[in-house]
């Protein structure tokens, strides 16, 4: 089936879908009016395109019907003029359909937990996690999104051995799910006495928080231990027994939380974590049967894989993933990763159309 069949059926699904919302007593059928509206939400932006599509073929029919009978050369040239013009309009409306009718993520409306872990540079490395944390808190702040800590083990001199956090807002998923995989940084360190540039990494890791449909969670399998917060802090800090340790005894994933004063808040963020993880670890499974959807995507998400390197002093960003290199270091450690996403997604799309094409070609 080609994209052209396709759309046809989604445009006939389209007017149903219609007919199905116009009919007496769907409205009393909450669940179902509801489900029935984002369908003809979803289906209206495609039909509508492909509306358009199939008037401009017309548009090029006529041109060309007019180019036979024609003997005027004003009018000839009028419809060589529209001719072209319908055609440069068919090229640029075939290319959005096939964005259209990618796969949609199901995750990218989701929110997102973020894990950052410094990895090989010891207390250079920790600095440089801490340099990620303010980096993606920054962005989020531009995009409006809120960040909560769920819990940080620094290292004495404003580094991070590691953290997780939480970032709520629109479609938060969708831009940050290419930040997963190692983060490599190029400088010389602040301990580093003979100006010798090291190089470290740091460990990012994005999970889209998962709900009670999307895995299962025996509480059964779970052992809370709680223990006294440690710190920097206020006056409730060392006091209460309010830090909580989660612990999943099938997996061994332990999980623990401070932030909060309230002892059962830390307990539910310490679930949002240990759903998070487990939906991953479900997601790594299916990706492993989907090999060849799995290689369609930018990058493959793994934590072992190394995107993205930081080198200060040439202030140059560059992700190995797409071979993108930018000179506005400064802009970036300051969370403007606006650039380097909307390259990726463009690259992300443009492999799977790729692969639709294929795919067409195979049917």
């Amino acid at each position: 089936m080609d994209i052209y069949e396709k759309l046809d059926e989604i445009a006939l699904r389209y007017e149903e879908v219609r007919d199905e919302l116009a009919s007496p007593g769907v409205a009393s059928d909450q669940a179902r009016f509801k489900k029935l509206m984002m369908e003809e939400s979803e289906l209206s932006v495609i039909s509508s395109k492909y509306e358009e599509y199939k008037n401009v073929q017309n548009d090029i029919k006529d041109s060309m019907a007019m180019l036979e009978v024609e003997k005027d050369p004003e009018m000839r040239e009028l419809a060589k003029e529209e001719l072209a013009t319908a055609k440069e309009k068919t090229q640029a409306l075939d290319e959005e359909l096939r964005v259209l009718l990618l796969p949609k993520d199901p995750d990218d409306g989701k929110n997102v937990i973020v894990e950052i872990r410094a990895g090989a540079g010891g207390d250079e490395a920790a600095l440089f996690a801490g340099d990620l944390f303010r980096m993606y808190q920054k962005y989020a702040e531009s995009m409006r999104w809120k960040t909560e800590m769920v819990s940080a083990s620094e290292n004495g001199i404003g580094g991070y051995k590691e953290m997780i956090f939480m970032i709520n807002g629109q479609g938060v998923f969708s831009r940050l799910k290419y930040e997963s995989g190692v983060h490599r940084v190029q400088r010389i360190p602040v301990t580093e006495s003979g100006g010798r540039i090291h190089t470290s990494t740091a460990t990012v890791a994005i999970m889209p928080e998962a709900e009670e449909v999307d895995v299962h969670l025996d509480m059964n399998d779970c052992r809370f231990d709680v223990f006294r917060a440690s710190g920097n802090g206020g006056q409730c800090v060392n006091t209460t027994d309010s830090a909580v340790r989660l612990t999943h005894i099938p997996t061994g994933i332990v999980i623990s939380c401070q932030d909060e004063k309230s002892q059962l808040k830390n307990r539910d963020k310490a679930i949002k974590v240990l759903r998070a993880r487990l939906y991953e670890l479900e997601m790594e499974k299916a990706h492993e049967k989907e090999s060849s959807n799995r290689r369609s995507q930018i990058g493959t998400g793994d934590r072992s894989e190394k995107i993205r390197t930081y080198n200060f002093p040439q202030s140059r960003c560059t992700d190995h993933r797409i071979k993108l290199t930018l000179y506005s270091l400064d802009d970036i450690i300051n969370g403007d990763l606006t650039e380097l996403i909307d390259s990726l997604s463009a690259a992300d799309r443009a492999e799977k159309l790729l692969h639709l094409g294929d795919s067409d070609k195979k049917e």
